[in-house]
């Protein structure tokens, strides 16, 4: 008698909770999100907060110690002619993956958004995400191999007898010299390869939602395929074309790995921020460092925004 007391009350308990939550639908909401926002609060915000308030300390030159007083001479130390070279190459590294991504995605997506159906799109997707199921060292590592003075790159063009042309337009000595493995072009090729996907999958589903009829009236109209493409399919395909800025913009950026194993030995951001908070034990500097690609990505966020990337998302 006394169980099926208690196994009444709490199904009723039960029943009284359910009611509540279908009376209250915020209340759903709330208790949905409150976890995943106490997550992002305390351990991502949280640390951002902390990282930036460990860029305005600074390091005593004698002693070596964190001075823990508010000062913005670490930020100073920025503008060095040394630190802000690394700015400086980071900052023209990303535009150029950036520019060179979206000049090659445009018409891969172009084609699967106006003439891949059926199976040859799904085989277009699956040929877009394929690399991204892969480890991304096992990649990086990859085209180092492909890339070295023995990889196939080097053999197929000495095999041809094109090695001049890597010598000549890419002021790379391959042949008996340096590779493409350790130079700022096998930088650039290998963070063009990994970031690709994520400039053509927000141009093609910009270009999806642009109606064939437009570029018909278009050249109804009179206007020539080359006008078309700059005063009709561009503009609206704009904002898939900064959304997939964004991911490839930020992701070079703030990455460590390609240049640290590809790379040569002037360094880009993410190794700057690794070296001074590890070897050099300049923690105020390397958050300086650390806080520079988060300013350079709230402004390119706001332009952004404003042109209607998001939309594209």
């Amino acid at each position: 008698m006394s169980e099926h007391v208690l196994e009444t009350e709490r199904s009723g308990g039960l029943r009284g909770i359910s009611d509540v939550l279908w009376r209250n639908p915020r209340l759903v909401i709330f208790l949905l999100l409150a976890p995943p926002a106490l997550w992002l609060g305390i351990v991502y915000l949280g640390s951002l907060f902390a990282l930036l308030a460990q860029s305005f300390f600074s390091i005593d030159e004698f002693s070596g110690l964190i001075q823990y007083e508010l000062t913005l001479k670490t930020y100073r130390e920025l503008f060095t002619p040394a630190n802000f070279d690394i700015i400086v190459r980071t900052v023209v590294m990303s535009a150029c993956v950036t520019i060179a991504a979206a000049i090659i995605a445009f018409p891969i997506a172009y084609f699967a958004a106006r003439y891949a159906k059926g199976k040859w799109k799904a085989l277009f997707y699956i040929g877009v995400m394929l690399p991204l199921w892969s480890s991304y060292l096992v990649k990086v590592y990859s085209w180092k191999l492909i890339l070295a003075k023995e990889g196939i790159l080097n053999w197929l063009f000495e095999t041809l007898h094109l090695s001049w042309l890597l010598n000549a337009y890419l002021s790379i000595p391959v042949i008996g010299g340096n590779s493409l493995s350790v130079s700022a072009t096998g930088t650039f090729l290998v963070f063009l390869y990994v970031w690709l996907p994520f400039m053509v999958l927000p141009i093609q589903a910009s270009l999806e939602r642009v109606p064939a009829s437009m570029l018909e009236a278009s050249g109804d109209l009179g206007a020539s395929p080359r006008q078309t493409f700059r005063h009709v399919l561009l503009p609206l395909a704009l904002p898939g074309v900064i959304a997939g800025s964004i991911f490839t913009f930020s992701l070079t950026l703030g990455d460590y790995i390609i240049p640290q194993i590809v790379g040569t030995s002037r360094r880009f951001i993410g190794q700057a921020v690794y070296s001074y908070q590890g070897t050099a034990g300049n923690i105020p500097l390397a958050a300086a460092f650390a806080v520079v690609p988060i300013v350079i990505m709230a402004f390119y966020l706001w332009v952004a925004k404003r042109k209607g990337a998001f939309d594209a998302l």
